[in-house]
């Protein structure tokens, strides 16, 4: 069980790094890269956090967000490329 918390710590991190790359992104692609990469890391964090409390409602919860995260990453580059 100490190796899922030391799993979530570290992507925590991750996710702060790639907040920064949101906020400071030297171009919209990669802005966009990291929100998406962020929504993977929350749907990660959650799977992880469904195998150390046992539930799965947290597993349905991901999956939710990855779907979104996913719908989101495909309208924004749709609207970049200029068709939306």
């Amino acid at each position: 069980m100490i190796e899922l918390i030391y799993a979530g710590v570290f992507y925590i991190l991750l996710s702060i790094v790639l907040i920064y790359r949101v906020a400071k992104g030297p171009n919209v692609v990669d802005r966009a890269v990291a929100s998406d990469s962020i929504d993977i890391m929350t749907s990660v964090a959650l799977i992880l956090f469904s195998l150390y409390s046992g539930r799965g409602i947290y597993l349905d919860i991901a999956l939710i967000i990855a779907l979104l995260g996913f719908i989101g990453t495909v309208l924004i580059s749709r609207y970049l490329e200029g068709r939306l």
